[in-house]
């Protein structure tokens, strides 16, 4: 049995700066990841499945990226698509924090391993899955250009960070978000933590929840950044120390999802 964690990613800033020639949106944003999130096991079957656990497993349909990039792999590395895997499904859906591509990542990283075939495959294939799925793949700080997937690893002299992650359990539809965005180019990103998430205002036009939860992180004692992840709903607070964080842990609110943990 094979087992591989689907770190939960953070956006610590996201400039968008425009359109490509393609159409997607032009990106300049910083990736890091937690040391904690979903869960993916596999080992050698005669087919291809995915049983899926964990509280946010109803959310998971017979169509996800999980099985897209494992039969992607597959193809590419001309083998047999056989493996059953099983995914503890721990980060909620559609909340900003690359659930779905991060646990596409992994199957593309555990496959490599079940399958023996070259890692090159993976990097291949990881940008047709999504556009965050080649960070995910990663899972190691790094600076997003392009639609994101023009990767380049940095040293933010972030690794250990305490951080919390809190969302007010609303889904927010990334088309969506982008849609509302203004279209107003606010410059490039330089530093971190002087950017910004320039999908904020328009999350938080679709889902006022988002406010509620940036201002109550915002409050908390020792905190140091708080901002908006991806395009919604999770947001984020680092913090000065663990207890701190842990003491805004504690006092989260009961029908908000929240997950303590550290920066890799």
């Amino acid at each position: 049995m094979l087992l591989e964690t689907a770190p939960a990613k953070l956006n610590l800033a996201l400039h968008v700066r425009g359109k490509l020639p393609d159409g997607r949106h032009a990106l300049e944003t910083i990736f890091a990841f937690c040391t904690d999130g979903d869960l993916l096991q596999g080992q050698a079957a005669d087919e291809l499945t995915l049983d899926c656990d964990g509280p946010f497993a109803a959310s998971i349909d017979g169509d996800n990226l999980v099985m897209r990039a494992a039969r992607a792999l597959a193809e590419i590395a001309a083998v047999e698509s056989k493996a059953a895997l099983r995914l503890t499904k721990n980060l909620p859906v559609a909340s900003g924090i690359g659930g779905g591509s991060a646990d596409a990542a992994a199957a593309l990283r555990m496959l490599t391993r079940l399958w023996r075939i070259d890692p090159a495959h993976a990097s291949a294939v990881a940008p047709s899955i999504g556009a965050d799925v080649p960070a995910c793949l990663l899972s190691m700080t790094a600076r997003g250009s392009g639609a994101g997937d023009a990767l380049t690893l940095i040293d933010a002299g972030i690794s250990g960070a305490s951080v919390l992650l809190v969302n007010p359990q609303v889904k927010v539809s990334t088309p969506d978000v982008f849609a509302a965005w203004d279209g107003v180019d606010r410059g490039p990103l330089l530093e971190w933590r002087a950017g910004r998430n320039d999908l904020e205002a328009p999350a938080r036009a679709l889902v006022p929840a988002i406010g509620d939860v940036l201002d109550w992180l915002g409050a908390r004692h020792g905190v140091d950044v708080v901002r908006m992840s991806g395009s919604g709903a999770t947001c984020f607070a680092l913090f000065a120390d663990e207890m701190a964080r842990d003491q805004a842990a504690a006092r989260c609110p009961a029908n908000w999802w929240h997950l303590a943990t550290h920066l890799r």
